[in-house]
Order: structure tokens, then C-alpha cells, then sequence
């Protein structure tokens, strides 16, 4: 693994960078970190909403896609969160000063580039704070996805 900046594997930029650093990778799993401060996104000065572990976990998925492309020395790429399910988040919410690890294992993907994708998030001591399982999207060229699906939202338009 290299030492880049998280921003570095992530079409995003900041302030929506929510994730810290990864602390391990492979080809289909990754950990991420994310120090939770009273000037993180979403926070509102004490706590960050549960309901936000859905955006940690859809970043992590994107770190490892990132971390992949450019370990083959290929651009980064912008992907989708097309569904979640079972998103279980077992506290209200992420108090500031916690340490989440968020993990990403995939578990089905295929050629078309749809991927599901297991996901929980962990406090520094190891305590279960959320679940899901993510279905994310990554066209292999997103211009031409585009221009397919406006091509075929156009056609359906003309038929009705």
C-alpha cells in the first residue's frame, strides 16, 4: 500500500472527503478510518447522524475501487450507490472524539461493473456501531453510459 492522501482515491474533494485513512487494503476488502471532530461533516457539534455510516460505507467502496485503478495505473472513477440493504445502525448516532473503522468487503460483482458489497462500522474498540450491504455501480465509461441513457430516456419520451 502506499502513502497517498485518502483524496487521492476518491473523485471527491473536500469537505465531502469524509474518510480519514485507510488502514488496510487488499483486492477485495478494505478498512478506512474517520476521526469524528466537532467540525466533520454532519456534525452537529456533538455527534454525527447514523444515518450518515451509509455515505462512510459508499466512501470506503470508492477508496478500494480508487485504490485499485491506480495500483493498475488507470484514473480514478466516479461510482454510484444504487441501493442499500439492510442498513442496521445499532446507536443513534457517532459522538465526536470516536475513531470509526469502516470496512468493505465485496461479495458479488460483475462485468457490467454492479457490485454488492458488505459493510460495517466499528468504534476504536472493536464495538459493532452499524451494517448494510451496499449495491454500487461503476460504468466502464461514464460518458458513454450517459449518453446511452439519455438516448434511451429520450426514446422513451418520444413514445408516449
Amino acid at each position: 500500500m502506499d502513502a497517498r492522501p485518502i483524496v487521492d482515491y476518491l473523485p471527491h474533494r473536500p469537505p465531502m472527503v469524509l474518510l480519514d485513512r485507510i488502514v488496510e487494503v487488499a483486492e477485495t476488502h478494505i478498512v478506512c478510518e474517520v476521526a469524528l471532530q466537532v467540525d466533520s461533516p454532519f456534525c452537529d457539534g456533538a455527534a454525527v447522524p447514523a444515518w450518515v455510516g451509509v455515505e462512510y460505507m459508499a466512501q470506503a467502496i470508492g477508496v478500494l475501487a480508487g485504490w485499485r485503478a491506480l495500483a493498475r495505473q488507470l484514473p480514478v472513477k466516479i461510482g454510484f450507490l444504487v441501493g442499500t440493504r439492510h442498513y442496521q445502525s445499532h446507536v443513534p448516532q457517532f459522538r465526536v472524539g470516536d475513531v470509526l473503522r469502516i470496512s468493505a468487503d465485496e461479495e458479488v460483482s460483475t462485468t457490467g461493473g454492479l457490485v454488492a458489497v458488505r459493510c460495517e462500522a466499528h468504534d476504536q474498540t472493536g464495538v459493532l456501531l452499524a451494517e448494510a450491504f451496499l449495491l454500487v455501480f461503476q460504468p466502464d465509461d461514464l460518458n458513454a453510459y450517459l449518453q446511452q441513457d439519455l438516448a434511451h430516456h429520450k426514446s422513451a419520451q418520444a413514445l408516449q
